[in-house]
């Protein structure tokens, strides 16, 4: 072999040796982008229409496997199928589990926001024995209790005095302040809301009293927070921003309806505001119970009956088992979302009581009374929707904040409803 014939071999080796790394790096370099995609996250399985075994739906852990804090626990949570409401109906209904937030609901999400915003604000110091104050029937003042341990302050509920005495009980064990009063009006000075706006307001007096008299100048003075969780918008915002992304990203766009109730208003004013901007014809609709007035307003524009003015009725919400949901007074959170959504199904105890009954036996999920009313209503529109098509809601807490109301049996049967397990869905009309 001559010279130059050598050389043009060992080119040519070189050359191709060369060629097999760059190809060798760019393979890796994909692979390494796309195994990724391929690893199942927290459940994300689906199953394929007609088939009866489960496959992973390929996704990307966002979540790292080691959380800081009890806060790093909001979020993320998965959707869940419920099998016997879709066989039943032929679509393909799911559920957020926000039960499996760290303090057990889906006001985790808003309580996490409230905070973090009160403290970019200096509304909360940290390190001060500062207080958060919240009015709520439970689950705002439950999530707001668990974090505020978290981060080191105080926490005061106001609390209506007729919600079932396992919230009382879960707040004290978490430290809070828990006081109670009857329950009235909102145009009424003693309403929970305006209390617990009160008590703030009168331990950040109190606090900058204490705080300047001890010639305290460096701003390091406790602060008491009213979060204000029905006009607050950091409600809507904290939906607006996780709740409603993760549902879009879970369903990958593909869902045809979501169904939610209405406390505050932020959950389906947030939720159903990303799903319109991503996908303008997904049906936003409000699930609602007896006793509440928003079904009207959805509908009709008005509460009740047009002679009653906002503002001005002299009840509160009545004749209902149902605990955490529905409203006779228009929110700041709802009417920044109610252009969002379609349509209003009103939801009566009955059916609320029996779905709870209906899903613990045959799914095994044992679920809220909010929750219920929600699955209700999922159950209606998939039936006027009818099969093929996919419907999203949200399983807001467990049963077990419940116990001694909406399913304890003696309780239910006393307000004249069935509390048995129902044999088939036709107890939904």
């Amino acid at each position: 072999m001559s010279f130059g014939q050598g050389l043009t071999t060992r080119s040519s080796f070189l050359y191709g040796t060369l060629l097999g790394l760059l190809g060798g790096h760019v393979i890796l370099r994909l692979l390494y982008r796309l195994l990724p995609r391929l690893v199942p996250g927290p459940g994300q399985w689906r199953k394929p229409e007609g088939h009866g075994v489960p496959r992973v739906t390929p996704t990307i852990l966002a979540q790292p496997l080691i959380a800081d804090s009890v806060c790093d626990l909001v979020g993320h949570t998965p959707l869940v199928r419920i099998h016997s409401l879709s066989e039943a109906t032929g679509c393909d209904i799911l559920a957020k589990a926000e039960f499996l937030n760290p303090a057990g609901s889906t006001k985790d999400r808003v309580a996490l926001a409230m905070i973090q915003e009160a403290e970019k604000k200096g509304k909360l110091v940290p390190g001060t024995a500062s207080t958060i104050f919240e009015g709520t029937v439970g689950s705002t003042g439950i999530s707001l209790a668990t974090l505020a341990r978290s981060r080191g302050y105080g926490c005061h509920i106001v609390m209506p005095d007729d919600q079932a005495k396992e919230k009382y009980e879960l707040l004290e064990r978490l430290g809070a302040t828990v006081e109670r009063v009857r329950p009235a009006s909102i145009v009424d000075s003693n309403h929970f809301v305006h209390v617990a706006k009160r008590r703030a307001e009168e331990f950040d007096a109190t606090s900058l009293q204490a705080y300047r008299e001890a010639g305290g100048t460096d701003g390091q003075c406790a602060r008491g927070y009213f979060a204000d969780q029905f006009e607050n918008l950091t409600n809507h915002r904290a939906h607006a921003q996780t709740t409603g992304p993760e549902i879009w990203a879970q369903t990958s766009g593909r869902l045809d309806a979501f169904v939610a109730g209405s406390g505050t208003g932020g959950t389906i004013g947030g939720v159903g505001s990303h799903l319109k901007r991503r996908a303008p014809n997904v049906r936003v609709i409000l699930a609602d119970p007896q006793g509440s007035g928003l079904y009207n307003r959805v509908r009709h524009g008005i509460f009740y009956a047009s002679q009653e003015q906002e503002g001005t009725r002299k009840r509160h919400q009545v004749d209902t088992v149902v605990e955490g949901v529905g409203n006779n007074r228009l929110t700041r959170n709802f009417s920044q979302g109610e252009a969002h959504i379609d349509q209003a199904i009103r939801v009566s105890d009955a059916e609320a009581v029996r779905m709870a009954r209906w899903l613990s036996h045959r799914d095994g999920l044992f679920i809220g009374s909010s929750t219920a009313v929600n699955c209700v209503a999922a159950l209606r529109v998939a039936r006027s929707m009818g099969p093929g098509h996919r419907i999203v809601t949200l399983m807001c807490d467990s049963g077990h904040r419940h116990l001694t109301k909406f399913w304890d049996d003696a309780y239910v049967e006393a307000h004249g409803l069935d509390s048995s397990i129902p044999e088939s869905l036709s107890f939904v009309a």
